[in-house]
């Protein structure tokens, strides 16, 4: 399993202005961004407890969450994702699945699986079984994503972060989100081995160091 690093960095609108500039003059946008930009929507899984969310909020070392999400409004592709965190490296695996079993899931309900079923798909359904994982939350925001092929850096940044509440059925179009309380603007910074000096450089701001926003967390303000 690869794991990268990764910086989340809480910024505010002229922030966004300022280095939105500078980036276009030094990174490639996203093939798969429409207008510099695309809309993401995602279904996040957590236990009766919490325990994603808790050990979020408590820092755990070693964690991992479970979403499936889709671009752009187009349920014709969806993928199911699993983020690990261990020692403040990152690693997200994902596999395609199916409108029948993103429908399943975003109900709760484990889909049948076939012998050549993902094994990504068969740990949900596993930890959905013997953990109780259930949808809790769907999470909108716009993302706006650049790369830089030296050290395959990617930086977005992610706003207008929206939760469904205590909704699940993200496969709705009418599905009604509402703003996430008082949620920044968040810049996230990935890469490999190394970060290049002229990123780096690049994406200082005075008074700004990374933090631990979760999106999920921020989106489950409201229960």
């Amino acid at each position: 399993m690869d794991f990268r690093h990764e910086w989340k960095i809480e910024i505010n609108t002229a922030d966004l202005l300022a280095l939105r500039s500078r980036l276009r003059a030094l990174m490639e946008p996203d093939a798969h961004a429409v207008n510099g930009r695309y809309q993401i929507r995602s279904l996040y899984f957590d236990t009766p407890t919490d325990r994603a969310l808790r050990e979020k909020i408590d820092g755990v070392n070693r964690r991992e969450k479970f979403r499936i999400r889709y671009y752009n409004g187009d349920t014709a592709r969806l993928s199911l994702e699993k983020k690990s965190k261990l020692n403040g490296l990152c690693n997200k695996q994902g596999v395609r699945i199916s409108f029948e079993q993103a429908r399943a899931l975003s109900w709760g309900n484990a889909p049948p699986l076939s012998p050549d079923a993902p094994p990504l798909l068969r740990e949900l359904c596993y930890k959905m079984k013997n953990e109780g994982l259930r949808p809790k939350v769907v999470v909108d925001y716009v993302r706006e994503p650049f790369v830089y092929r030296p050290g395959n850096v990617r930086i977005t940044f992610d706003h207008g972060i929206r939760t469904g509440l205590r909704c699940t059925d993200f496969l709705d179009p009418a599905l009604v989100t509402i703003p996430a309380g008082d949620a920044p603007v968040l810049m996230e910074v990935k890469w490999d081995a190394f970060l290049p000096d002229v990123i780096r450089d690049a994406i200082q701001l005075p008074g700004r160091r990374a933090a631990a926003f979760s999106k999920y967390a921020q989106c489950r303000i409201y229960g």
